[in-house]
């Protein structure tokens, strides 16, 4: 199945090259991959996956490994933000 997978902020260094403008990338998953099975092979520090929406819904971290994407899913993810 297809899906959208979006990195944000320092996060978008972990994507390919070619997506890293855009902060996206299409990615074809098995059907039924939880988020955690999706980041995985990104090497997404677990400190800087902070915020994790699924079509804008935010999904808890306890959630992470047991919520179940389906086609055309839209994962979005953003680290801590800090400012003053």
């Amino acid at each position: 199945m297809k899906i959208t997978f979006k990195l944000y902020a320092t996060l978008a260094d972990h994507l390919p090259p070619e997506a890293r403008r855009t902060n996206q990338v299409q990615l074809e998953v098995e059907d039924g991959a939880t988020i955690d099975q999706v980041t995985a092979p990104f090497g997404l520090p677990p400190k800087l996956v902070h915020l994790v929406l699924v079509n804008g819904h935010y999904v808890a971290p306890q959630d992470r490994g047991q919520h179940r994407l389906r086609e055309g899913d839209v994962l979005a993810i953003w680290p801590p933000i800090a400012g003053g």
